[in-house]
């Protein structure tokens, strides 16, 4: 990715991280940052606000909690613990995230970018827990463990796409967008019917 974006292209990658930071946050921040150490993100002086994220710290931090959040996400109700624990870093760290790739020389665009950041990351953060409380009511562990592995592949792969083609980045925030209503519109449904119990009218 080289040059200087345009607002389509810069609104499209700040949507799709905010997004899937709301899934994988962590993996978000050590992916960006390991590209961007390994020069396969080259980014514009525009994005230099980002390149905090090829820190060694900062990637080793990034690095534990995303080990960590790989295998407590793969635990039946412990991804559930998991997701209630981070409903405010995630859309924190999404809106941060966002920041970052907007021109620090607009403070408007930049309040703008953090608050709808923050609002992409909690919406997509309650569609994955909404979907990963309605895969728990199944008593076998491996939809679980395949719904959680098929996560990291999605995230790892539309983060690279988002950075890589920033024009298609666009498309893809709003693909998530609606993969992530879809899945609040669906946990919502089945987790009533789960909760009603029996229809009791004779």
């Amino acid at each position: 990715m080289t040059g200087q974006l345009g607002i389509i292209e810069i609104l499209g990658i700040a949507g799709s991280v905010s997004l899937l930071s709301g899934w994988r946050l962590y993996l978000c921040v050590l992916a960006t940052g390991a590209a961007m150490r390994l020069g396969v993100l080259p980014l514009p002086e525009h994005l230099a606000a980002l390149q905090i994220l090829a820190n060694p710290w900062v990637m080793g931090a990034a690095g534990l909690a995303a080990v960590l959040e790989f295998f407590a996400d793969k635990v039946m109700w412990l991804d559930t613990v998991w997701d209630t624990i981070h409903t405010l870093v995630r859309p924190l760290g999404g809106a941060l995230l966002a920041l970052a790739v907007v021109d620090p020389s607009d403070p408007a665009t930049q309040a703008i970018a953090f608050i709808l950041g923050g609002g992409a990351s909690l919406l997509a953060h309650g569609g994955k827990a909404g979907a990963r409380a309605v895969v728990n009511t199944s008593p076998e562990p491996f939809s679980n463990i395949a719904v959680s592995t098929a996560e990291d592949v999605v995230t790892g792969g539309l983060l690279f796409l988002a950075y890589q083609y920033p024009i298609v980045a666009g498309g893809i925030a709003l693909a998530l967008l609606a993969l992530t209503v879809w899945l609040l519109l669906l946990a919502r449904r089945v987790l009533k019917r789960v909760f009603a119990g029996p229809d009791r009218t004779s």
